[in-house]
């Protein structure tokens, strides 16, 4: 994973992220789903922001975020108010933005959430669900859903859609 920079996968997608991630299950999600990708998932991650308050922190998490962003990408913000596509609609999603020709760069905010500065970059928002989840498991399930996607659109059984 990139400590820092551009994520710049202009043939596949990536994704800047607060936080650095430790050993422990939920690097070995990410890992686990992130291998499989084709192209590889190209990772930035950034340090978590200081402040007095929340919306301190997220403007400077948003400040990092917004820089590491490169101009052209289309920018995906994983958002709890975002739209929440069933696995088969993210698989369409995802090659519809492919489709457009710019790199796909999803966003994961820290502890404190995406900063409105950022909400208001993004192309599209993404939830995984009503459900609040911790921003680093957020990556782990990132990784397998961008996995299924790909499984998905290219018929690999891992996906099963005669499930309910």
């Amino acid at each position: 994973m990139s400590r820092g920079g551009a994520a710049a996968n202009t043939r596949g997608v990536s994704l800047v992220a607060i936080g650095r991630i430790k050993p422990g299950p939920e690097k070995a999600l990410f890992d686990q789903h992130a291998a499989r990708l084709r192209p590889a998932l190209a990772v930035t991650e950034l340090p978590e922001g200081q402040g007095a308050n929340a919306a301190e922190i997220r403007r400077r998490e948003g400040q990092a975020i917004l820089a590491a962003l490169p101009a052209q990408a289309f920018a995906v913000a994983m958002d709890l108010g975002g739209q929440a596509p069933t696995s088969e609609a993210l698989a369409a999603l995802v090659e519809k933005w492919e489709g457009l020709a710019r790199p796909i760069t999803f966003l994961i905010g820290g502890a404190e959430g995406l900063d409105p500065a950022v909400l208001a970059r993004a192309d599209h928002r993404l939830s995984l669900g009503p459900l609040t989840w911790p921003h680093f498991l957020v990556r782990g399930l990132l990784a397998e859903q961008l996995f299924r996607a790909q499984a998905i659109r290219t018929n690999h059984p891992y996906h099963r859609a005669w499930r309910p």
